[in-house]
């Protein structure tokens, strides 16, 4: 665990120092992207390997169909709360001083 934060920590402080470069916030966003793609196709083998998984794969592949239809639903929902309770006014104030 001090690793990981070892890690995230480092990747913070060049954060701070990088963040008025485009040219390597490009090159940072063109990794992290590879990174994910590596870690799905990984994430695809270690799926593959597994027999059981394998075996059950209609049962798993339909309860994990309706966890992420929930769990996209409430995202959607509390985003939408909270844009209605923190967001909505501000915008309507700020038109308002526009005019």
């Amino acid at each position: 665990m001090l690793l990981v934060l070892l890690i995230m920590i480092a990747g913070i402080i060049t954060g701070v120092f990088i963040h008025h470069k485009p040219a390597l916030i490009k090159v940072n966003d063109q990794l992290i992207s590879v990174a994910i793609y590596v870690l799905l196709f990984l994430l695809g083998v270690s799926v593959g390997l597994n027999k059981t998984i394998i075996q059950n794969i209609g049962t798993l592949g339909f309860q994990a169909l309706i966890i992420t239809l929930g769990a996209v639903t409430g995202s959607v929902l509390v985003s939408w709360l909270i844009y209605k309770a923190f967001f909505q006014g501000k915008q309507n104030i700020n038109t308002q001083d526009e005019e």
